[in-house]
C-alpha cells in the first residue's frame, strides 16, 4: 500500500505531515524578527548576471483612485497600476508590496501631477532606489451630444497618466489619450462619384472606424486636461464616432465624413497642427490607425512634435490600436 504524505491512505495510516490554519495565531513583532528576508540573501545568491535591472515592479494592479474633470466634479473610477523601479547590480530583488502599500496611503487623495511624483518620491525613499516610474490606466466617461437630436450618450476614453523620476531628480510627466473616429477614403470616395457621373452605376465609398493614440508631455507649470485633449482631437478630425443616433443623426454623420475624408496621412497632420499650436504642450508622439474595410490590413502613421531629445517615431505596437 502506497504512503500518504498529505492526507489519510486507504488504509486508514493518518498523513505524517499535518496540515491545518490558525486561525487564533496572531504575530508578534519578535516572531516578525524572526521571518526570513530573501532581499536580505548574500551577494552570492543572485542568479545570473550581476548587473542592474532598469525596471522591475508591478503590473494591473487595480484600485478605485479619484480624478477631477475639468467642470470641478470629482470621479471615483477603476484604475490599473503598473509601477517600476530600477535595482543596482548588488540587490536580488525587491520588496513589490511596498509599492502597493505607497499607494494606499494616498488612495482617498485626488489624482494629480504632483500627487504621482509624491508617489513616486515615497517609492525612491522605501526601495532604496535611484530611478521610479509610474502609469496609471483607466476609462474616463465624457457625455457626447448626438449630431442633429437633443440626445446625448457616454463615450469612455482610454486614458493613462504617467510620471518618470529619474536619478538625476527630474520628474516628467505624460498624458496618453485614446481618440476613436471614422475614416472615409477620398480616393474611393471620388472613384464613386466617377462610377456615378460616368455609368450611373451607385457606390457606396469605403470607411472604417478609426483610433488615434496621443502621448503627451505638459509644459513644466502648466495643466491641461483631459476635456482639452479630446476637444483637440475633435477639432482636427471632427469625425468621432457617436453614440445616440436616430436616422437623422445616422444621416448627419454620413454627411460629416463626406466634409472631412481623410487618409491616414491627414489624420496624423491633422493632428499634428492642433497639438504642436498649444503652449500647454511640451512634446508628443501620435500613432494613428485606419482599420481598413477596403484590404485585409490596416494603414498606420506615427508622427512626432520633434524636439531635441524628445519623443521619437518609434512606435510599432499598431496592435493595440484596434477599436
Amino acid at each position: 500500500m502506497k504512503q500518504m504524505y498529505l492526507h489519510r491512505s486507504s488504509g486508514g495510516q493518518e498523513p505524517p505531515i499535518q496540515r491545518g490554519y490558525d486561525r487564533k495565531f496572531k504575530p508578534t513583532a519578535a516572531y516578525r524578527a524572526t521571518l526570513p528576508d530573501m532581499m536580505e540573501v548574500a551577494h552570492e545568491a543572485i542568479q545570473g548576471a550581476h548587473v542592474p535591472i532598469q525596471q522591475v515592479g508591478i503590473h494591473n494592479f487595480k484600485l478605485p483612485l479619484k480624478y477631477r474633470t475639468k467642470a470641478g466634479k470629482v470621479l471615483t473610477l477603476e484604475t490599473s497600476v503598473t509601477g517600476t523601479v530600477s535595482l543596482e547590480a548588488e540587490l536580488k530583488g525587491i520588496n513589490m508590496s511596498r509599492i502597493m502599500r505607497t499607494f494606499y496611503e494616498h488612495k482617498d487623495e485626488v489624482t494629480t501631477g504632483e500627487w504621482m511624483g509624491k508617489i513616486l518620491k515615497a517609492y525612491l525613499r522605501k526601495v532604496e532606489t535611484k530611478d521610479a516610474r509610474l502609469k496609471i490606466a483607466f476609462s474616463y466617461p465624457m457625455l457626447r451630444p448626438s449630431l442633429r437630436t437633443n440626445l446625448a450618450g457616454y463615450q469612455f476614453y482610454s486614458v493613462a497618466f504617467e510620471g518618470v523620476m529619474t536619478r538625476d531628480g527630474r520628474y516628467r510627466r505624460f498624458i496618453h489619450f485614446d481618440f476613436v473616429y471614422s475614416s472615409a477614403c477620398p480616393c474611393s470616395a471620388e472613384l464613386t462619384e466617377h462610377a456615378r457621373a460616368q455609368r450611373g452605376a451607385y457606390g457606396v465609398p469605403h470607411s472604417q472606424r478609426s483610433k488615434a493614440r496621443i502621448t503627451l508631455e505638459e509644459v513644466e507649470g502648466r495643466k491641461i486636461w483631459i476635456e482639452d485633449v479630446h476637444a483637440l482631437c475633435l477639432k482636427a478630425l471632427q469625425t468621432e464616432t457617436q453614440v445616440m443616433v436616430k436616422r437623422e443623426d445616422e444621416q448627419a454623420f454620413a454627411e460629416l465624413n463626406g466634409a472631412y475624408l481623410k487618409f491616414v496621412e491627414d489624420a496624423a497632420r491633422l493632428l499634428y497642427k492642433e497639438f504642436d499650436a498649444d503652449q500647454r504642450i511640451a512634446d508628443f508622439r501620435i500613432a494613428c490607425s485606419h482599420l481598413e474595410s477596403l484590404h485585409s490590413h490596416d494603414a498606420v502613421s506615427v508622427i512626432c512634435k520633434g524636439v531635441k531629445g524628445g519623443f521619437t517615431a518609434d512606435f510599432m505596437d499598431f496592435g493595440s490600436l484596434l477599436c
